[in-house]
């Protein structure tokens, strides 16, 4: 039987924190068709952890898509008018772009320094509706150049003063979006999240310096975007090949991020008390709930005293691997708390509360109650023993009457155990029929 040619595959490639995970993918059947992993090579050069990769699984010469967290993956500092809407909407926004939200500053609280801006990547300069006041958008765009800032600014705010900030910010690199929200009430993500990944590609993956080599292709020209973002795409093209609504829990060692694709129903605008509406594709990013790093705060926000002192081994050692069935015990129960806790402040909750009007259903959150397709990720989910998915969302699935909790009631539950939503995501732009059609296995795993 002959060797498939070079450019019947493609080797999609994330390269994160800790380690470079690398699917092979035949473009023919649109199938997995090998998988390697190894430690990402920070200290030396990332493309070393995609080379032993490559070389893991013969795959010299397959053309290379890639997506990166490292070096502490893409971190945003969201500028608005206010915190209640536009630096609400702009944190939002960052966080579906596959970015870490570092700061969010209320600019019409007053002058804006470096400090309170935690050292982002990339600014997202938000504020104001199409047609309103412009001055505090102009006024925060001078604060930034006061204070220094010569990063990356994508601007995403009142279309009307575009002009003059554009010219304030003269100099430093600026990319123009449309505004992402446009009237109270309406979050329209889209052109900030395509603007903020055009400035990662442009300035933040070639400025962390992660690749040093000259010949070859290079880190850049690989990258197609941060991590989540092309998660969430995967998630995307998921739903729209299944027809389902579709929610992703990716369990880590510093943090649980929850994506989810869901069709809106329409009265939710109406029952919802959020000055800020709630979209389609959402993705939100714990920061204080995960495996290793986080361990300690995971269980005191499931109020886990019993799991103290297994977070405190993961937490002084974030390399620890369980070895034995009780270390594996420990394990399972932290990421059942955080998958619980990030699914229910993802999720929000319903409540009847009385009004004027009477009593009125009221909803914060995306409500999941509805979704047919959980795909569970991470980790120990990845690893773990049959069954791990079961246990660790035992407590996150089903109806929840007493709480509210918009939890998935009737969800069909999968493991993406070959990092097949990245490699979906990567794939979209170049080979969308091959990226549907392998989106769509995760539905056949049996694993």
């Amino acid at each position: 039987m002959p060797s498939p040619r070079n450019d019947d595959r493609v080797l999609c490639v994330d390269v994160g924190s800790t380690f470079t995970k690398a699917t092979l993918v035949d473009l023919t059947t649109s199938a997995i068709v090998g998988f390697a992993e190894h430690p990402t090579t920070i200290g030396t050069d990332v493309l070393d952890g995609v080379d032993a990769c490559v070389a893991a699984l013969g795959a010299e010469g397959v053309p290379v898509l890639a997506c990166s967290s490292a070096g502490g993956g893409l971190r945003i500092a969201v500028v608005g008018n206010e915190a209640l809407v536009t630096a609400e909407a702009g944190r939002r926004v960052a966080l579906s772009s596959g970015g870490k939200v570092v700061a969010v500053v209320a600019a019409a609280s007053g002058a804006i320094g470096l400090d309170d801006l935690a050292e982002p990547d990339v600014v997202l300069l938000t504020g104001g509706t199409d047609g309103g006041n412009a001055e505090v958008i102009v006024a925060a765009a001078r604060h930034l150049v006061a204070c220094g800032w010569r990063g990356p600014v994508v601007v995403a705010g009142n279309a009307d003063a575009v002009d003059d900030v554009v010219e304030v910010l003269r100099g430093l690199p600026v990319v123009v979006a449309a505004n992402v929200v446009p009237q109270i009430g309406v979050l329209r993500p889209d052109g900030a999240r395509a603007a903020i990944r055009e400035m990662f590609l442009a300035h933040v993956i070639g400025g962390k310096a992660l690749s040093r080599r000259d010949g070859g292709a290079t880190f850049v020209e690989l990258v197609r975007g941060a991590t989540p973002d092309v998660v969430l795409t995967g998630v995307e093209v998921l739903a729209a090949a299944t027809g389902s609504d579709v929610v992703v829990v990716d369990v880590g060692g510093a943090t649980t991020d929850v994506h989810s694709v869901v069709d809106l129903d329409p009265e939710d605008g109406a029952l919802a008390r959020d000055v800020v509406a709630p979209t389609a594709v959402t993705r939100t990013v714990e920061g204080d709930l995960g495996m290793r790093w986080s361990a300690g705060t995971t269980v005191e926000a499931g109020e886990r005293d019993d799991l103290a002192a297994a977070a405190r081994v993961r937490s002084d050692d974030p390399a620890f691997l369980p070895t034995d069935d009780a270390g594996r015990d420990d394990d399972e129960a932290i990421a059942g708390v955080a998958v619980g806790a990030a699914l229910r402040r993802h999720a929000g909750r319903s409540r009847v509360v009385v009004g004027p009007d009477g009593r009125v259903v009221e909803r914060t959150g995306t409500d999941l109650r509805e979704v047919g397709l959980v795909v569970a990720s991470g980790g120990v989910l990845r690893h773990g023993r049959p069954g791990v998915e079961h246990r660790v969302l035992a407590g996150s699935l089903g109806a929840d009457v007493e709480g509210g909790w918009q939890l998935p009631e009737r969800a069909r539950v999968v493991v993406d155990r070959d990092y097949v939503l990245a490699a979906v995501g990567l794939l979209t732009h170049e080979h969308p029929e091959v990226a549907s059609r392998l989106a769509t296995t995760l539905l056949r795993v049996t694993r």
